[in-house]
């Protein structure tokens, strides 16, 4: 990348690729530790418009969605609870959690001074003015949701925040009139004071008093402002964030006789004058987001802002602190993962509370502890001592210093902590957000007024290994102010809806796609399968019905109309191209092969398959059948079968098949998984198994993969519902050999495109290993690893390899549990793509190929062998094959982030999306509640073989289509 004379935005992607080479890129696993979601640039080289304008070199634009429905409201919600403590203070009542244990936090505090505090409570003029600075940033949660996250008050300090809200780049200024507009209103109403002009404010005896020279100021302040020597004569609102104990003594004795008020209120800034964390902050440089953090309480980020969660812990000892503020002390949290049954769209901490001992959550392996899908979380919090001295910064920590703040902390004492999901990144630089929040009391009525969007602040960015408070690069928020997007959100009714803001959802789903789709308008069938409504109703029945959800008839027609100009004419639909594949796929002996791989797969020889096999604990080896785990002998079996298609094909030494061989490393020790020590004693090691297809381009590639693991079954570990507490691999039919019978079938399929000469580019099949917990996409992770890297070597055997690290992914498909067919949804799967664009476009290919597939269906049931046909039947014995059915038309829904029943986050596929690999998710339509998932009913029992073998084969024809199409 060209970095000459780089401004702006640019300058965050200096030096990219940065991450080449081996071990520079490391993806532990999210249960481990969640990193920061990587925006606006992805590591695999995609610029992402909806953040960067190639014209605005100073923009960061934040779209209505995310202002409207996380910003404002969060925002809102965080400084109400904010102004509750800060009131406090100024009222003189006891507020333990700004002043902190033992009045800590206000001692030598300059903005608090005994002067001050002594007339807490007898300041009648005082409004309580506050211009809040927060921090904010987005991070990744379990659910692969990434959301506005508040980190605390801004390190940067308030009065850099303040002044930046006046500017939208280094030199530009807002408009004086928005500036003027913003402190007459303060003014009018906090102290009933009408200003209509800058005249009229000097006049009013508006001062501001300045307190680091090194902010610049904007040009309309020049009139206004004063120093330390001027006379304070006729001033009455002093806008000044100098500490109370630096101010001027005439304007000390103006404000404490009620005859100035001060702007903002003094005890607003004690955040920033804390002695305890201006300490901490030599060792931690964001420390000065702590202070405030402490005063919110934790929220997901449900209908607002994420809130981590933050505190102190207390671990018992003889002799402890008896000045402990115990309404300060959470020892507990709740905890939460990806496997729980909660949908993107609910708040996952009001429903199943999991609360569990703090201590236990951050460092505690015991198998009690992890239960099926935890692991401690301390890479995701810092901790300090009483006396903050910093004892662990838990996203830059090793195994060495976790183990030397475990044993630390069961000494016991007082410790501090905050949970810490490291803020967006964009390429080494994580990012904040310091937007200011306006806040008083009305004259009138005495109620707090908050105001988010008077101010927006201003990003700044720092090198995520050596933040430098004092150089940051600097951006400015641009707020996008779509007519069409800010009434679909605030106009339309959702009282009808399935979800909270799905009519919403589905307009600006095909607004945002058409602009990224080059502003072409969308095919007609892929609009329809883009958004979510009445499955028995069409497009032109969805649109007619538009303005009815309207809050008013002239909103709802100008919506419609919108809606219309992205989407072709019915009329408009194009021909489809012809099949690549399923000539080969629609035919009984594809059912019944792909049936048969899928029953040898649960039900044969391999047993053990879990990446941890077996749990070193008395009830699970009593329970298993044998003491070893099978993955080594099931991956053997699938390189075999490869090399043999790769044999009948004549394709020997064109095609190949190995592995891709890698160790299980962890912060932790997990000697109670037999997989995770063995690997550790050298006895056995991870791999995930490639077959290399060759295409015309080698430099290009599409991937299909699976993966080969199974989970362990929640009804056999959980004794509340019978289990007797052992970790039992499931027999994993449908998780996920319904996705590893379809990478067998489909390698005899591509190999003979190949030897006919038919693909433009490689195709890769790639069993991945280490999905389920507690490997956690442990395949997925190190293959995108060393994609991203550029370090793929297959090796083929001991001496001989293939260095594939010039291959560029062009489009990566995963499948994931592919065989059930919903009996409360029939016939309907999903088609999820990443965040790229790329994946948007190769989702459009699986559509087409859906497409393809139900049209052809109609022919393919004349045949005589199907013409009598009804539907299949489920096996009622695991054994026998269903009868032959008639082919089924399958309703592919292509799911984006917009939809909250996408399950890309809940699989490998997450993996890809981060990284910005272009990746779509092939999975039916999951059901969060059924049986027959990560339990024993994961039996061919479960299998639906005519819908199962449809998915199958358009995961094929899609695959075969990305890999032919130039």
């Amino acid at each position: 990348m060209d970095n000459k004379l780089s401004v702006g935005w640019r300058k965050l992607l200096e030096g990219f690729p940065w991450f080449e080479g081996e071990g520079n890129f490391p993806l532990p696993a999210y249960s481990e530790f969640m990193p920061p979601p990587r925006v606006g640039y992805s590591p695999y080289g995609e610029v992402d418009s909806s953040t960067f304008r190639s014209k605005d070199e100073y923009g960061w634009y934040i779209p209505e969605l995310e202002e409207e429905l996380e910003l404002k409201p969060g925002l809102e919600h965080i400084s109400k609870q904010i102004m509750h403590y800060v009131e406090k203070l100024g009222k003189g009542i006891t507020e333990y959690h700004i002043s902190g244990h033992s009045r800590q936090n206000l001692t030598d505090n300059p903005y608090w001074p005994p002067e001050l505090a002594e007339h807490a409570g007898k300041l009648e003029h005082e409004r309580f003015v506050a211009f809040l600075s927060l921090a904010l940033s987005r991070t990744q949660d379990d659910k692969g949701r990434v959301r506005w996250t508040l980190f605390g008050g801004s390190e940067q300090g308030p009065e850099n925040t303040f002044w930046k809200s006046f500017y939208t780049s280094p030199t530009a200024e807002i408009a004086e009139k928005e500036s003027l507009s913003f402190i007459a209103s303060i003014l009018r109403d906090a102290y009933s004071e009408v200003v209509d002009d800058w005249a009229m404010l000097k006049n009013a005896g508006f001062r501001i008093l300045p307190n680091d020279s090194s902010t610049p100021l904007p040009k309309w302040t020049g009139d206004f402002i004063v120093n330390n020597q001027s006379s304070y004569e006729g001033v009455r609102y002093l806008l000044t964030f100098l500490p109370f104990s630096n101010l001027p003594d005439t304007v000390k004795q103006l404000y404490l006789s009620g005859k100035l008020a001060l702007l903002p209120f003094p005890g607003s800034l004690v955040f920033w004058g804390m002695p305890t964390y201006r300490k901490l902050r030599y060792e931690l440089p964001m420390a000065m987001q702590i202070p405030l953090l402490k005063l919110v309480s934790r929220h997901s980020g449900h209908g607002g802002l994420r809130v981590p969660q933050s505190g102190w812990l207390h671990e018992h000892r003889p002799g402890n602190h008896n000045d402990i503020q115990h309404d300060l002390v959470n020892n507990t949290y709740h905890r939460t993962h990806r496997w729980q049954r909660v949908h993107v769209h609910e708040d996952e901490l009001l429903s199943h509370p999991r609360v569990a001992n703090l201590n236990k959550v951050l460092f505690s392996t015991e198998l009690d502890s992890m239960g099926l899908y935890d692991k401690p979380m301390v890479r995701n919090c810092q901790i300090w001592t009483r006396d903050f001295k910093l004892l662990i910064d838990g996203p830059r920590a090793n195994s060495h210093a976790i183990a030397k703040v475990e044993t630390t902390l069961g000494q016991g004492g007082l410790f501090g902590y905050r949970f810490m999901f490291p803020a967006m990144r964009v390429g080494k630089h994580e990012v904040y957000w310091h937007r200011p929040v306006v806040a008083y009391h009305l004259q009138e009525t005495g109620e707090t007024k908050i105001l988010s969007e008077s101010l927006l602040g201003y990003m700044v960015a720092y090198d995520a290994n050596s933040p430098d408070i004092a150089n940051p690069i600097e951006l400015w928020p641009r707020l996008l102010r779509r007519k069409t997007h800010l009434m679909a959100i605030h106009d339309i009714n959702c009282k009808h809806d399935h979800y909270h803001h799905q009519t919403a959802f589905n307009i600006i789903n095909l607004l945002d796609h058409y602009e990224k789709l080059d502003c072409k308008p969308l095919p007609y069938d892929f609009a329809r399968h883009l958004i979510r409504f009445g499955k028995h109703a069409s497009l032109e029945q969805w649109l007619a019905d538009l303005p009815n959800h309207a809050k008013d008839p002239e909103t709802g027609k100008f919506l419609k109309n919108a809606v219309e100009k992205v989407i072709e004419p019915a009329l408009k639909a194009r021909p489809l191209p012809y099949t690549l594949t399923y000539e080969q796929t629609a035919k009984r002996e594809f059912e019944e092969a792909w049936w048969n791989d899928i029953y040898y797969l649960a039900h044969g020889k391999f047993i053990n398959k879990d990446n941890a096999d077996c749990i070193q604990d008395e009830v699970t080896l009593k329970h298993t059948a044998h003491h070893h785990r099978d993955l080594e002998q099931l991956g053997d079996y699938l390189i075999s079968r490869h090399r043999e298609a790769i044999s009948n094909a004549g394709m020997e030494g064109k095609a190949f098949c190995g592995e891709l061989p890698f160790g299980w490393n962890t912060d932790f020790a997990f000697d109670v998984f037999g997989g995770w020590k063995r690997n550790h004693e050298g006895h056995t090691y991870e791999r995930n198994i490639l077959v290399v297809i060759p295409g015309r381009n080698r430099k290009e590639a599409v991937v299909m993969g699976d993966h080969y693991d199974t989970a362990y079954m929640e009804d056999i570990y959980d004794t509340d519902r019978g289990g007797t507490g052992a970790r039992i691999s499931a027999n994993g039919a449908d998780d996920n050999y319904s996705a590893t019978s379809t990478l067998l079938q489909a390698a005899s399929i591509f190999l003979n495109m190949s030897k006919k000469n038919k693909l433009e580019r490689d195709i890769w099949l790639i069993h991945l290993t280490g999905e389920e917990f507690p490997s956690d996409c442990m395949g997925a992770r190190n293959f995108c690893q060393a994609i991203i890297e550029k370090n793929l070597k297959l090796h083929l055997d001991k001496d001989n390899s293939i260095d594939l690290s010039g291959t560029k992914i062009v489009g990566a498909f995963v499948m994931d549990m592919i065989g059930h067919n919903r009996d409360n949804a029939k016939d309907i799967f999903q088609i999820s793509p990443g965040k790229s664009l790329q994946s948007l476009k190769i989702a459009q290919q699986a559509h087409i190929a859906n497409m393809i597939w139900n049209v052809s269906t109609h022919d393919w049931n004349r045949n005589p062998q199907r013409l009598n046909t009804t539907r299949g039947k489920r096996s009622t014995d695991d054994k026998t094959i269903p009868e032959i059915a008639r082919h089924l038309p399958l309703n592919g829904e292509v799911r984006t982030k917009f939809d909250p029943f996408s399950s890309i986050y809940n699989t490998d596929g997450q993996i890809f999306s981060d990284l910005g690999l272009p990746i779509v998710l092939f999975m039916e339509n999951y059901d969060l509640h059924r049986t027959g998932y990560h339990d024993t009913k994961d039996t061919m029992d479960n299998i639906d073989l005519d819908y199962g073998a449809a998915l199958a084969a358009i995961c094929i024809e899609t695959v075969a289509r990305v890999a032919v199409n130039e």
